[in-house]
């Protein structure tokens, strides 16, 4: 049964190996994961993301907190956070797109 989102009751069987995950694509980490994947992932955490802004020189989105560039969000553009650390913010561009790292001082909230 789903209550507001949440599966209550139900059983997860571990079945067998599983097929690596797109970490590019899906918001999902071994410690959390967005609140849409609860009953697809087994994770400790599952969030609500929080929708913010990049900023008026827009933002770059990276695979880890100052490594390689995956993406350059246009000023205005979403980006859905999942979690805060330090000075990077990781979680996906809104409407369920590439996800990785961005410099907080390049979002508005």
């Amino acid at each position: 049964m789903k209550t507001d989102g949440i599966y209550l009751g139900a059983s997860f069987a571990l079945s067998g190996p599983v097929d690596k995950l797109d970490a590019t694509r899906l918001p999902v980490r071994g410690d959390l994961a967005h609140i849409r994947l609860a009953g697809t992932v087994f994770v400790p955490h599952y969030v609500e993301p929080i929708t913010y802004r990049s900023g008026a020189q827009g933002a770059t989105l990276m695979k880890t907190p100052g490594g390689e560039a995956l993406a350059t969000l246009e000023p205005g553009a979403g980006f859905d956070v999942l979690d805060i650390a330090g000075s990077h913010a990781w979680g996906e561009v809104t409407g369920g797109g590439i996800v990785g790292y961005i410099t907080l001082t390049q979002l508005e909230a």
